[in-house]
């Protein structure tokens, strides 16, 4: 088992290596010491392992949700050409959204200017997966081991709770939020970039 889950650790490595670095916005978020409960809301928000099945009391909600999935499943082939990573992507992307409490188009805007949509991106900097996650996250709330910021659900369960972080420090300003997520706080570029994206999927 142990040698198995090192086996997959490379190839996951191998892949992003691999992977050529966006041409997009991608920054690095910076390595702030956080107080005790802040770390401990943020490890427990990263490790309350959900499923991303979303549940709907409301038929009308899950009609709206299965609209929403078809539309943007569309929208996504050129970018995912197989059907159940576009499934995955959409229905996680969904999931960690509204469990932050964030706009779902504003994470699908940051996921393509982060990433473009690349599973294993990397960026210069060392931020890896669909929402660019820095890996010293991975060791402040998560388990240490930056390889699974890889993992779908796992990245985008990291950038969900990091960008919400983001937007209580700065007291709700989604341009203060978002240039902090990117380390431009303050400078226009990223948040601009990020907000044109996202009404794209709207």
């Amino acid at each position: 088992m142990v040698a198995a889950a090192r086996l997959s650790r490379r190839r996951l490595l191998a892949l992003a290596a691999l992977a050529p670095v966006a041409q997009v916005h991608a920054g690095a978020q910076l390595e702030e010491p956080l107080v005790d409960v802040v770390r401990t809301a943020l490890s427990a928000a990263v490790h309350n392992s959900a499923p991303p099945e979303p549940e709907f009391s409301d038929p009308a909600l899950r009609a709206h949700y299965q609209d929403w999935l078809a539309v943007n499943d569309k929208r996504l082939v050129s970018r995912m050409p197989e059907a159940s990573t576009r499934q995955e992507f959409l229905s996680t992307v969904w999931y960690e959204a509204k469990r932050a409490g964030l706009d779902v188009e504003l994470v699908l805007g940051v996921v393509q200017v982060e990433s473009a949509f690349r599973k294993f991106a990397v960026s210069r900097v060392g931020a890896r997966g669909f929402m660019q996650v820095m890996p010293f996250w991975a060791r402040l709330i998560g388990d240490g081991d930056p390889g699974v910021l890889f993992h779908t659900q796992t990245n985008l369960r990291f950038g969900c709770v990091i960008l919400r972080h983001y937007m209580d420090r700065e007291a709700g300003d989604l341009f203060m939020a978002l240039g902090r997520y990117n380390g431009s706080r303050g400078q226009a570029a990223y948040p601009d970039a990020v907000m044109a994206a996202s009404r794209t999927w709207s």
